[in-house]
């Protein structure tokens, strides 16, 4: 293993230093030359001697410096030998004997540069290459500025072992300086939010950019900049290589720096806020390297991309592109890498990609594409890495065409729309060396394949979601380098030991949930062999009737789901599992309490005992046990008492699910302490509180259901308060009361948005164990729509799911217009409270809401015809109000039956098969039969006051003396009354 690292290692920095735009470059082609050797012996002892004193300010450690080739130049370095002829990485010019050049990169140096540093002192430095060496986060010293003949400056460093601070302005004030290079090389793991240790001010950069007029290369990548990037960049008509990776960099990046006449390498990778399009590329372009990976450009990519002749990288992954992929990709036949996943792609793969003779890595991952892979794609000899997962591609392909593919490393057409065919494998088929195959959701039917049996450098398998039927071939179970495995969701079954998987001395990740198969823990018997380093464990539906006792034995273990499975209890040594991060026994048969041992696991992060028939009270610890717990699920169980009353400062908690319990008591104002709450459901309890006015306090919060238990008292805030992220909001069948507060109701933000796109929620996923390792959290919830209730399991459902549930309680007063504002509003429900008034017109600005509920209140006045504009309501109740004159007729109103209207004496409309007469003042329900004596001149006003129902509508109408028993006799005539009991 420890040789495989190092070859490891060896590689990376071979593959660093061949690629200088991206990570750590050497001398170019035409740099004063840095070897030891000259013919004149002639020094200069003073610069010797400085030479001397800089190296004895060093330690020499083989850890200071990443390239597992380097080894310490300095040791050449003897007082009594020639520095010019004899020293490593020193370089005189051979006229003058002056020291010129010194290349230290990798010499394994450790310790400072400070101002004192006899380094300055050598004034005729023309090349300085300290690159990778620790200088324990020293600051550049401003007398770099005194090296005024520097032409190469290198200070590139690892990430460990890099400079800090300030760049110096000084570094500006070079005159000759042709190449600049102060990046980190951090590698191929570069964490999520990376620390730039070097900083430059932006008015740093400007002056370099004007005085270094001749740079050719410029390398900044993770150096804070903090800015946008200064137009005159573009003045620098010598640049060849530019490197702004990671720079956090914002604004619209100048369209002219892809016109400069010698660029080659343009690498701007990872400035998430850095926009910008790609222009028309001149057919003079020298462009060979193009990584806007991670940046915000946008727009199409120009079919003059085919004038790009000398590309070979080109990365534009997890930007904002649309529009199709250019046929005249053609033309690129220098093109290597070619990476284009995570944009808005759409259109076919052109047919021309098969001209891409040299093509080793492929990704279109997740984007919109369409069609048929393209045929000739099987002819690219070349191709390593095919990554075509999350598209709309189709059509049906042989899955042996791929064997084709010779060199083939890494497969990935996982979740697009095709069907695989699963021919039977000859014996005599050539087997590519894969290492990764992704082939789920590809409606791959039969038998798990024989050939992939053969498939001896095989780490990553996924199979998830398909057709597979019969058993998992023993087989399997010898491929050695298998590290990950996921079958799930198949018809695979069969009864099969699960101690046949610790075969598998490389697993760390397994999934077969969702099958038909019947799994058997065994007994253990382990004999000193050792077990696979299994961290992820997902054995969801797989049958099984106890706790599997391998379990207890895998110390690596830290994600474990037995959740839809006949387990009734957890053993007690699960509790005593110091790796376990995540637990999930959901929708089973666990009954008893939840032992307080529970408190012992503190690197909690997930835990779901949700959906059983566990009893008792909830442990007090359950709030603070792990300051690392982010989600908290015991929803669908029969606990009692009181909710924990105790959350500690800093608590992680994004979810908490407790609805569907027996809980009492009071909500616990403690949860102010979890500022990363998300998700909050205390829902179908027996909470006695008043409003929580206080959850404003919680910055992140964007669910909240209250539902179905004994909340009282006005919706209000003793002071302002925003809920400026709110998602949803379900605090039906309560005992709320008051008015509606539109001052509150103007303060939610995210409800405001008119693209609901803008409400995805950031954090969508749990990581743990310390690696890539994810749990996408469910958030399930359930709620009244469109007069049903629904549940929502999937995230993504509540995306869009911007909604509002009031009904059912003791909400009185109007609604107030500000409503009208909440634009992303998809659910609207106010049904069964005091509201009085009228509707408001403002509601017609609720372009995508698709259910209004507002039945069961005492509503007034028209229905306001500017709904006709809500073009995907789909749901309508105004039922059991006071409405009264037309029923719009336009848009969704005609797809309305007539149950969304009844008890409205005074609405008729053709959805209540009730003509209307025009009046004048307005339209008034028509008799459909005798005559109408003198009705049409009588002018009136008139209320229908709502008092009760039951068997019949009881109204109570109060009339002007003025009327008599003219309007009495028309009301008689009229249908509209035809069995209520009227009172006058």
């Amino acid at each position: 293993m420890e040789l495989l690292w190092q070859l490891a290692l060896s590689l990376h920095f071979l593959l660093l230093f061949h690629h200088s735009s991206l990570f750590s470059s050497f001398p170019l082609t035409n740099r004063l030359p840095l070897n030891h050797s000259t013919t004149k012996t002639d020094y200069h002892e003073d610069e010797r001697h400085a030479l001397l004193k800089f190296k004895e300010s060093f330690m020499i450690s083989k850890h200071a410096s990443q390239n597992p080739f380097s080894y310490p130049k300095t040791a050449s370095w003897i007082p009594t030998t020639d520095c010019c002829s004899s020293w490593h990485g020193v370089q005189c010019n051979e006229l003058t004997g002056h020291v010129t050049g010194i290349d230290l990169s990798s010499s394994q140096l450790y310790g400072s540069v400070d101002s004192n540093s006899t380094l300055f002192s050598l004034v005729h430095l023309q090349s300085l290459d300290l690159s990778d060496n620790n200088f324990n986060h020293s600051q550049i010293p401003a007398r770099i500025g005194e090296l005024s003949q520097l032409r190469y400056l290198n200070l590139s460093h690892g990430a460990e072992t890099t400079f800090s601070g300030e760049v110096p302005h000084e570094v500006s004030q070079l005159p000759n300086l042709l190449s600049l290079d102060l990046r980190s090389y951090i590698g191929a793991d570069i964490p999520d939010d990376p620390i730039n240790h070097l900083r430059l001010k932006i008015t740093t950069l400007r002056s370099l950019i004007q005085n270094s007029t001749r740079l050719k290369e410029l390398h900044l990548s993770f150096v804070s900049i903090s800015s946008f990037v200064p137009n005159t960049i573009t003045n620098l008509t010598h640049l060849q290589q530019l490197s702004l990776s990671y720079c956090e960099l914002y604004g619209e990046f100048p369209i002219g720096v892809f016109h400069l006449p010698k660029l080659r390498v343009l690498n701007l990778e990872y400035n998430n806020n850095l926009s910008g399009m790609l222009p028309n590329f001149h057919s003079s372009s020298l462009i060979s390297l193009l990584n806007l990976k991670g940046t915000s450009f946008y727009g199409s990519l120009p079919a003059s991309i085919g004038n790009l002749n000398s590309l070979y990288w080109f990365s534009i992954t997890d930007c904002r592109f649309n529009g199709s992929i250019p046929s005249s990709i053609r033309n690129l036949t220098q093109l290597e890498r070619f990476m284009l996943g995570y944009n808005e792609l759409s259109g076919e793969i052109p047919y021309s990609t098969g001209n891409l003779t040299k093509l080793a890595h492929m990704s279109l991952i997740e984007n919109n594409l369409s069609g048929e892979i393209p045929r000739s794609l099987f002819g690219l000899e070349n191709l390593e890495s095919l990554v075509l997962g999350n598209n709309h591609l189709k059509g049906e392909v042989e899955l042996e065409m791929f064997l084709k593919l010779k060199v083939l490393t890494d497969l990935d057409i996982s979740y697009n729309n095709l069907v695989l065919i699963n021919r039977k494998s000859s014996s005599n088929l050539t087997i590519p060396p894969i290492e990764a195959l992704d082939l789920d959701s590809c409606n791959l039917s039969g038998e798990i394949p024989s050939w992939m049996m053969n498939l001896t450098a095989l780490f990553y398998l996924s199979l998830q979601q398909n057709n597979l039927q019969g058993e998992i071939p023993l087989s399997l179970f010898q491929l050695e380098n298998l590290e990950s495995l996921s079958l799930s969701h198949n018809l695979l079954e069969g009864q099969i030991d699960l101690n046949l998987f610790l075969n598998l001395k490389n697993l760390s990740f397994l999934t077969l949930s969702h099958n038909n198969l019947s799994l058997i823990s065994g007994k253990m018997s382990l004999n000193n062999a050792s077990l696979p380093p299994l961290e992820v464990l997902d054995l969801v539906s797989c049958n099984l009737g106890e706790f599997p006792v391998l379990i207890r034995e895998l110390d690596a273990l830290s994600y474990l789901d037995l959740s839809y499975n006949n387990v009734k209890y957890l053993p007690n040594w699960i509790w005593e599992k110091r790796s376990l991060e995540s637990l999930s026994v959901s929708h089973g048969s666990l009954t008893g309490e939840i032992p307080t041992s529970i408190c012992s696991l503190k690197s909690f992060v997930y835990l779901d005992l949700s959906f059983n028939n566990l009893s008792g009270d909830v442990p007090s610890c359950i709030g603070n046990f792990s300051q690392f717990l982010q989600a908290l699920m015991l929803q669908g169980n029969k606990l009692v008492g009181r909710i924990p009353q105790t959350y500690t400062v800093g608590c992680a908690l994004k979810i908490v699910d407790l609805s569907e319990n027996n809980l009492q008591g009071k909500l616990p104002r403690a949860l102010v302490n979890c500022q990363m709450l998300e998700f909050l459901d205390v829902g179908h309890n027996q909470i006695n509180d008043s409003f929580p006015f206080w959850l404003d306090a919680l910055p992140e919060l964007k669910v909240i259901s209250l539902r179905h238990n004994e909340f009282y008292g006005p919706i209000r805030c003793p002071k302002p308060c925003t809920f400026s992220k709110l998602h949803i909001l379900d605090f039906s069948r309560n005992k709320f009361s008051g008015t509606l507060p539109p001052e509150m109701i103007k303060s939610w933000n995210s409800m405001m948005m008119s693209n609901v796109s803008q409400l995805a929620y950031e954090d969508r996923v749990i990581s743990f164990g310390g690696k890539s390792w994810i749990i996408y959290i469910d958030y399930a919830f359930t709620m009244s729509n469109k007069g049903v209730v629904m549940s929502y399991n999937e995230l993504q459902h509540l995306y869009y799911m911007v909604a509002i549930d009031l009904s059912s309680n003791r909400i009185s007063g109007i609604i107030p217009d500000v409503i009208g504002e909440l634009k992303s509003l998809v659910l609207l429900n106010l049904s069964n409270n005091m509201l009085s008034g009228n509707i408001p017109s403002s509601l017609r600005k609720l372009s995508n809401l698709e259910a209004l509920d507002f039945s069961l209140n005492n509503l007034s006045g028209n229905i306001p015809q500017q709904l006709t504009e809500l073009t995907f309501l789909e749901f309508f109740n105004v039922s059991f109000n006071k409405l009264s004159g037309t029923i719009p007729e336009n848009g969704q109103f005609s797809t309305f039956q007539e149950n969304s209207f009844e008890g409205n004496q005074g609405l008729c409309g053709v959805q209540l098969l009730k003509k209307c007469e025009d009046h004048g003042m307005g339209s008034m329900p028509q008799s459909d039969g005798g005559q109408d004596s003198g009705s049409s001149s009588v002018q009136f006003d008139w209320k229908i006051i709502l008092i009760g129902f039951g068997g019949g509508l009881v109204a109570g109408i109060s009339l002007e003396n003025a009327f008599g028993r003219n309007f009495f006799a028309w009301l008689k005539r009229m249908r509209i009354f035809k069995g209520r009991n009227l009172v006058f």
